[in-house]
């Protein structure tokens, strides 16, 4: 195994139409964590296909201000931009709802 590959500890994929978005923690030499966001958009290349990757770095210490950040945004957007969309037409099956949803309540 490459030491690339032997840093990955956890990986989610998260397919949502054309992107998907990945959400990998990986370890420092020093057994330190981080976690890594990267969204991959397919792009038509002729006759096949390539891949167009964003990727944003986020180390613990701005976990939680993370999350609360994306929290108020989100809330923004639902009460003040959006506020007669129906959100839960958009829920992902109950499982993945909920696992979302507990991720996102930092403590």
């Amino acid at each position: 195994m490459e030491d690339r590959d032997k840093e990955k500890i956890y990986s989610k994929r998260v397919r949502a139409g054309k992107r998907t978005y990945f959400f990998d923690v990986k370890a420092t030499r020093a057994n330190d964590y981080y976690l890594i966001l990267t969204e991959s958009r397919r792009q038509p290349q002729g006759d096949s296909f390539s891949y167009e990757k964003q990727k944003m770095f986020l180390y613990k210490e701005d976990f939680a201000k993370f999350i609360e950040a994306l929290q108020e945004t989100i809330d923004y957007v639902k009460t003040e931009l959006m506020p007669d969309v129906d959100f839960a037409q958009f829920n992902q099956p109950e499982e993945l709802s909920d696992d979302l949803s507990s991720s996102l309540k930092w403590e």
